[in-house]
Order: C-alpha cells, then structure tokens, then sequence
C-alpha cells in the first residue's frame, strides 16, 4: 500500500501543530511542531511539512503517507460551528432529541441546564411510517410529498434521518434518502442505519444528528486539503484518524464525521499502549497536556479501553471510541480571580491566538504557560528548541495585574499559585479515571507526555502517590507518534436482542457472516491487500434485567461459552460480582475491519557518548529563589542521574523533575524518573 519512503503522521491541535515523520530509508523517526493556523489548519499542516521536509532532508514527493488527526470536528461541535440541519423521524418522535433521558446531573439545581438540542423543533419532520424491533414493516412508509414541501422551504444545509427500529429493517431510511436527495441534489444525508445503527433511540438519534450538521463541515476541510495536494509535488495518500484509534479514509470520513470527535487525542492513547509494550510497564495512565487541555487515558496489561459510546458538550456519541478524560487544562488555559474571591486555572484557554502573554502575540490574561515562564522553569531563548522567544516580562506584569494585584500576592508568589491549583485539577481528572475502574493509583506508572505535561508531572505523580514518571522520547508530540504506527479500522455493527443460548446460534452465526461479508468488502474499496486484512469480533452483553451493557471481546466468535466466560471476568473486574447462574443477554454484535498497514522499523534513542555537567538556572519555588541544574535530553549520557529539584530541556518539551525524585534514560531512550523511598 505505501511505496515511497516518507510517512507522516500530524496531530492538529488547539494551539500547535504535531509532526511525526518516519523516513525508512534511516528508520529513523523525527518531530515537528508549528504553529496551528485556526481560519484553515491545512495551511499549517502544509506549512510543517515544509519545514520539516527542509530540516530532515527530503522533498515533498517522498511522502507516500499522510496520517491525518485532527479536532475540526470537536471544535465544530464546542463552538456551535455546525451546520443547519434538519430531523426526519418517525411521526410521533419527533420530541425525542429533546427529551433525552430523565437523567439529572445537578441533582439538586432547582432550574439545572437543559441538555443541548442541535435541532429545532420546527425542523424536525414526522413521517407516517412503523418498522417493528424484529424488523418487520407494521405500517408503510406514507406520502412523502407535504414533509417535502416543507424540507425545501426550510433550506437546510445537512438532512438527518433516524427512525424507529431503522437498525433492524433501513428499507425505509433508504427510501427517505432517495426522495431526499432526488427533491434537493448534492444536499448531505445522514443516516442512523449506517452510522450508528444499534438499539436505544435518543442515542442512535443524537448520533444521526451529528454527523449530520458536521458534514459540510468536515467535506469543506476536507476540500481544501485536497486542493493543496500537488504542490511541489506533494501528493500522499491520506487517512485520517478516527475516535476508536484507527484511520479512515478520504470518503468516509466525509461520509461519517462523527467518527472523527475524539481523532486528535486518540492518537496519545495509541502511543501509551504501543509504549507500555516497548519498555515493559503493562499498567500506565497517560497524560497528554497541551495547550487547551489535559487528556487522560488507561492502559492495563497492555490494552487501551474501548467504550462503544461517550458524549461531546453532552452530546451523546453511539460509536466505538478510546476511553478518555479530558478536562480543559493545559498550557493556555486562562488563570484568573473570580468574583469570590477563589484563584482558578481553565477551562477558559487563550488558544493559537493570542496565546499566552508570553508568546507575544497580543495575549493579555495570564495562563499557565505564563506562570511556568514567571518561576523561571522555561528558558524564554529555547522555547521550541530556540525558533520562538518569550516575553516574560510581559507575563510577570499579566500575572501580577490579574492574580497577584486580587490576591494581595507577589508576582511569583501568584504564579505558584496557579501551579498548585492546576496540579491539583490535573491530579482529580487522572484520580477520578482510576477510581471509577477500582484502581490505585499506586499500581500505575504516568506517562507525561504533550508540551506543557513534563512541567507538571512529578508533582503530579506526588498528588497521587504514583512513584515512577516516565517522559518518552518526543514527548511534545506524542500523539503524533501514535498515529504514525495506526492501521485502517472500520467499525461495525448490529443490535439483535438474543439470549446467549444455544438456540440462539444460527441467528448469531447468520447476523455475524453478514457483518464479515460487509467488513471484507470495505477492506476491499480502501485496497487493503487480502494479507493485510484482520478481522476482531466483540459483543455487547448483559444479565437479563440490566439496563447497560458491557463490551467483550470474542476472538473465538460464534464460541458461546467463551463469550460467557469472558463476560463473567470482565462483570467480576468491573463491578467486583458475576451472577454464573443469571441469564445472559446479547444485545449488539461488533466487528471491526482492519487494515494493517505497514509498519517500517524505528530505531532506539541514542543516548550521548559521554557524560555532561548540566548549567543552572534561578527559579523561584517555596517563596524564594534558588539554583536548579538545567540538563539538555540530547546531552544526556546512560550513567547520568539527575537529582530532583532539576530541569530537563527538549525541543519541543520541559521537565521538571521534583525534590525528591531520581531521573536517567533507559535503553529506549526514555526519561524515567522515580520517587526516593
């Protein structure tokens, strides 16, 4: 599939835009990072390819593969960028986007938020039609002519269609789409049988309705990416990734965009788990922060966690994707004094633009980048590995007007301040990610890793009583990493409510040959090489009277007592109990095609070839000024040690090794630091 030799794999962010680039004529792999360009971000990600073609030493037309991650899609949704979109439902459903589930998050806010609804009710369409659960028509799909009239005169520019049932019989959905597109050529429509076709109607619609309105969102980016293909004779194959971690192409993402909401920071997730096999640690929690947010994620014996929904702004999401938490902290989050009285760091970030103050380009609020550069733990002439200098007075005279000046603090004193509340959010959000599984922390390694995690991370392993950190290599784009060694996945799936019984084997066998036909042919249209294929079958299950269910992997599918064993261990992990003697129940079949794209070899980080003395720098910590060694990460020597408090710079990153912690590289390359005893 890939010919020429260059592969590049880029993480579109808030604030930066990551390169990975792996070039297998050395095996070796190299970083990047420039500036995120919001108007249209295929302009920075030419514009880092560029460069990154000029200072690693190859042209355009070397690059066979584009790995594309990208928050086009999540930064639609946040920001209510999306398109006008029309609802054609079941006649009598219409309401249903409305009323979600009687589910109460304030549980006891008297007038609480209502949960968000991206359609009016005046766009959305009842039809006169009635699919039973079994798939069976009860009533006809009626004339279509009146809800028609009215889509016309609406002028939307997205159509959503989610029926009732509609995942066990689409005839009717098809239908709709039919006359559809015949009353209004070239307009998107979205279907709920083909992007999320599974039981439970308010999800399956909120999903419908998602990728409806996001559709000529995510077709116009893709349009101009597409047009910049061909300068310079820079014309790769591109994939783009999705939220459950694998790539997709060109076409299907256009088609399915919802499936690009977690594409961006999956990619960290995919890092952590290729990592915890590289240097041997099975159990990590991983920990991206960059400039707008703090992602976490969970790595046990190897494996990161997959769930089969999760929910943007509230939204809910039916799709596979990673399982993460994410809280609005990282660099350019936004320190400021509320009203009260109360010091607070995010989730309000400065973004690309202006940024923090320190970067000099018209920002005015203080954040936290701002404070790390006010204690002295950046080197303002080495920011980006010295292509970019900070103004730190600038920020000393931000953070004293806004925090200091309203807290009766110093400037430094301020600054610290907003590094103790932000360590302790970030603290909380990994606390919480273990917790709900029944985890201790302790039992983890960190894995710090985005351009603002390694100034945080020891202090934040000190929070949680976490006593190994471990920086890799290139920390700065980490998800870049991951990317670079994803493969093509396509999820499939179908509801059928049956009883994990014997009896229930043909329809088992029957729904799952069926998702195997439709799983090759995908791998086929994206040219997947029959040696290259893979196929992994999962289920969703339950005990009878059980209202949620859980995901299990089924390699030995259609093996019934497998699956059963398998689900009781994994009820029993999750919920400390498994009822053997209760009925069991499958409620969604799953498959996902795989393409396996190649995987070139990367070489090890080479440590330097003798030991070096490190320089010092004056930070400020406990409320005075002291002398820190400052180690560069290229400089470093196997036999080094580094005693905590230290500093270790990077191109593309800082790390701030404690008091009371030990680092030095591993063979890998990586900067692992521990917790003295």
């Amino acid at each position: 599939m890939e010919q020429r030799p260059v592969r590049i794999a880029v993480d579109i962010g808030g604030t930066f835009t990551d390169l990975q680039i792996l070039d297998a004529r050395q095996g070796r792999v190299v970083a990047w990072k420039t500036p995120t360009t919001p108007a249209d971000p295929s302009e920075g990600l030419l514009i880092g390819v560029r460069e990154a073609a000029e200072r690693f030493g190859f042209v355009l037309a070397d690059v066979g593969l584009l790995l594309h991650g990208t928050t086009i899609a999540t930064n639609a949704v946040l920001e209510r960028k999306l398109a006008r979109g029309v609802l054609i439902t079941t006649a009598g459903f219409e309401d249903v986007l409305e009323i979600t589930r009687h589910f109460r998050r304030d549980v006891y806010g008297l007038a609480p938020d209502p949960f968000p609804c991206l359609i009016e009710r005046d766009l959305r369409f009842g039809v006169v039609e009635r699919v039973r659960a079994d798939g069976s028509v009860e009533t006809p799909l009626g004339d279509l002519a009146p809800m028609l009239e009215k889509l016309r005169a609406a002028k939307p520019e997205a159509v959503a269609i989610g029926l009732l049932h509609a995942y066990a019989n689409p005839s009717h959905e098809l239908a709709l789409r039919e006359a559809v597109q015949a009353a209004m050529p070239g307009i998107p429509v979205s279907l709920s049988s083909e992007i999320s076709p599974e039981i439970r109607e308010y999800e399956r619609l909120s999903t419908t309705v998602l990728n409806a309105v996001l559709m000529p969102v995510v077709q116009n980016y893709l349009a101009r990416l597409e047009a910049r293909l061909g300068e310079g004779g820079f014309s790769p194959r591109i994939f783009l990734v999705q939220s459950n971690g694998g790539m997709c192409s060109l076409p299907r993402a256009a088609a399915q965009p919802a499936r690009l909401l977690l594409s961006g920071p999956s990619g960290g997730a995919l890092a952590a788990e290729r990592l915890s096999r590289r240097l041997a640690r099975p159990n990590l929690v991983a920990v991206d922060m960059g400039g707008t947010s703090f992602d976490v994620s969970v790595v046990q014996n190897h494996r990161i966690g997959l769930v089969t929904q999760g929910e943007v702004d509230r939204l809910p999401v039916r799709l596979p994707m990673v399982e993460m938490r994410t809280i609005g902290a990282g660099g350019g989050s936004l320190a400021a004094v509320d009203a009260s009285g109360r010091l607070t760091a995010g989730p309000r970030s400065a973004g690309a633009r202006p940024g923090p103050v320190c970067y000099g380009r018209g920002g005015t609020l203080p954040t936290v980048t701002d404070a790390n550069a006010v204690l002295g733990r950046i080197d303002p002439d080495f920011f980006l590995g010295g292509a970019m200098s900070l103004d730190v007075a600038s920020a000393r005279v931000a953070m004293g007007a806004e925090v200091g000046d309203k807290l009766g603090l110093g400037i430094e004193a301020a600054a610290e301040g907003v590094l103790r509340v932000t360590n302790v959010q970030l603290a909380s959000a990994v606390r919480l990610s273990l917790f709900e599984k029944g985890l201790d922390p302790r039992d983890f390694t960190l894995l710090s890793f985005g351009g603002a995690g390694g100034l945080h991370a020891t202090e934040v392993a000190d929070e949680l009583g976490i006593t190994e950190v471990i920086f890799p290599r290139e920390p700065g784009t980490l998800s870049a990493y991951g990317i670079l060694f994803s493969d093509l996945v396509q999820d499939l799936a179908r509801s059928r409510l049956l009883p994990a019984e014997a009896e229930a084997l043909p329809e088992i066998e029957a729904t799952l040959a069926g998702l195997r036909e439709e799983a090759v042919a995908r791998l086929v249209a994206d040219g997947v090489p029959e040696d290259q294929r893979g196929i992994e079958v999962s289920a969703d299950l339950r005990y009878h009277g059980q209202a949620f269910e859980l995901l299990v992997p089924w390699p030995e599918a259609p093996d019934l007592p497998a699956l059963m064993a398998r689900f009781h261990t994994e009820h029993r992990a999750r919920f400390s109990y498994a009822a053997e003697d209760e009925k069991v129940e499958i409620v969604t079949l799953r498959m996902a095609a795989i393409g396996r794209l190649p995987k070139p070899a990367e070489t090890s980080g080479e440590a330097a070839s003798t030991s070096t003395t490190p320089a010092s720098r004056e930070v400020w910590q406990q409320g005075g000024a002291a002398s820190w060694p400052v180690w560069r990460r290229e400089k470093l020597h196997g036999a080094d040690i580094i005693e905590g408090p230290a500093i270790v710079e990077e191109a593309f990153a800082t790390h701030v090794i404690a008091a009371g912690w030990q680092a030095k590289l591993d063979p890998e390359g990586a900067l692992i630091a521990r917790r003295l005893p």
